[in-house]
């Protein structure tokens, strides 16, 4: 497609600085130079690690390399000058690990300049920490931090929150599927403004979803085995050992009846969501998407996970909930990162000590099949979202794997909305515009579809040995969760 056909979608008047070159920051790049007009002089990327391929890439582009890593001693003074030169309203573009999200937000906005992330992210040591409980690993706790802090200051500059592919994308994608669904199975309804959440929530009772899975299936294959002692992924390897590692945290439905014996509830907070004493990566729960049918997935912990199930909370009069549906990530990575969790944990989850993000160029072929299976309604259940290709996405931009695409393209579109609405103050993707964000990313997802299944956790079990299942209600988390 002709550079001139990608529609400019605003100014960003001040500096851009974007923290983070990975596989991610080098996919977003090309994105954020079609779609919106800034000067170019003022692109920065703070990046700690610098090698010919890396420095090559900036300088092919123009963009300006301060080689440093943020740390909680350094952040303000390295950002203040970088965000504020030459005037304008800066936006911070955060795509890195070991930074403090919450804290690079907070300052942002202290400075005014707009600011967007794909996860709460926390400085370096917070997941490995041995003296931390398990509950004060959870994403569950670093979005309570996130929460506490719109709550003490609400309103003021745009500052986007947890806005990937998942989380992220899969927030817009639960709201599309929920209007289709209402619509196919005949419900008579408005659709609830943008922030209604309790009219949301009414909604999806309305329909009798029980409960979301974050279903996806990443079959993009390496031209390439992967080698020993390699954690080999498409997208990044210190991000997923990272949540894998974290406790396996869900969004609790009302519907649910049985927990398991490991399980946990929060004591503080919005008390939307339950915790395993095992880590998520080694937790398997069965699933459905389009093109496999049922398979295994990774209860791996995902921030949207909770911020789901929060948002389609329905409360009474009282204020006690009345409803509230069930939500979690069920994650079958590609091949590669499969044989790579499987080394890792029969190590007793030492990571390798190669990491290998595949890029465009080392994939053979496959997609990355990402959605939202509502289930439990009239019609059993509904899956909605992105079947993007590694071939297509060669076409559609540089520098990146369909893994990769989706997540920027959600950065992209969570850039427009930040730009569109630059005093929401901190905001979640739930919050946001699904139409308007979806309108700016669905180009670049390739099919977009939705495909209702009979199937459900009491299918496709071998049946050979007796198993503890609840045969009145299929869509019970007991049924779900691999035991």
């Amino acid at each position: 497609m002709a550079k001139e056909k990608w529609p400019v979608y605003g100014e960003i008047t001040g500096p851009i600085v974007m923290i983070g070159f990975g596989s991610i920051g080098r996919g977003t790049l090309p994105l954020i130079e079609r779609h919106f007009s800034y000067d170019k002089d003022r692109f920065i990327v703070i990046e700690p690690r610098g090698d010919e391929t890396l420095n090559g890439l900036m300088e092919e582009h123009g963009l300006r390399h301060v080689q440093a890593a943020l740390t909680e001693e350094n952040y303000k003074d390295i950002l203040k000058p970088l965000l504020t030169e030459g005037g304008g309203q800066g936006f911070c573009v955060n795509l890195s690990v070991d930074t403090s999200s919450l804290d690079i937000m907070k300052y942002c906005r202290e400075l005014g300049a707009l600011y967007i992330d794909t996860v709460v992210e926390p400085w370096l040591g917070f997941y490995f920490d041995e003296k931390a409980d398990n509950s004060t690993r959870t994403n569950y706790a670093l979005r309570e931090t996130v929460r506490k802090e719109k709550c003490k200051h609400p309103g003021g500059t745009t500052a986007v929150s947890c806005c990937g592919a998942n989380p992220g994308m899969v927030s817009w994608f639960v709201k599309q599927a929920l209007v289709n669904l209402a619509r196919d199975i005949g419900l008579d309804f408005t659709e609830p403004k943008t922030d209604d959440r309790e009219g949301w929530a009414k909604l999806m009772k309305k329909a009798g979803v029980k409960g979301i899975h974050i279903a996806e299936r990443d079959t993009q294959r390496s031209k390439t085995p992967k080698e020993p002692d390699e954690f080999s992924n498409t997208w990044s390897v210190e991000g997923f050992i990272a949540e894998g590692l974290q406790p396996a945290e869900l969004g609790w439905g009302t519907h649910e009846d049985w927990k398991p014996k490991n399980a946990h509830k929060h004591k503080k907070g919005c008390k939307a969501a339950i915790w395993l004493d095992q880590p998520g990566a080694s937790t398997r729960v069965r699933t459905w998407c389009p093109t496999p049918g049922a398979q295994y997935g990774f209860l791996v912990t995902h921030n949207e996970a909770i911020s789901i199930s929060d948002f389609f909370t329905a409360h009474n009069r009282k204020g006690e909930v009345t409803f509230r549906p069930t939500c979690h990530y069920a994650y079958h990575p590609c091949n590669n990162a499969v044989l790579s969790l499987h080394e890792m944990f029969g190590q007793a989850g030492k990571p390798q000590s190669q990491f290998n993000v595949m890029d465009e160029n080392e994939l053979y072929d496959g997609i990355d099949e990402l959605g939202v299976l509502l289930y439990g309604h009239k019609k059993n259940a509904y899956w909605y979202g992105s079947q993007l290709s590694v071939e297509e996405t060669r076409k559609l931009a540089p520098y990146q794997n369909a893994t990769g695409l989706q997540v920027t393209s959600a950065v992209l579109a969570g850039m427009v909305w930040a730009l569109e609405n630059p005093e929401a103050g901190i905001v979640e993707t739930d919050e946001m515009d699904y139409k308007r964000c979806l309108e700016v990313q669905t180009p670049y997802l390739g099919p977009v579809k939705g495909y209702y299944t009979d199937w459900t956790p009491l299918s496709d079990r071998p049946g050979l040995f007796p198993e503890d299942v609840d045969k009145g209600d299929p869509w019970q988390f007991r049924n779900v969760l691999v035991h």
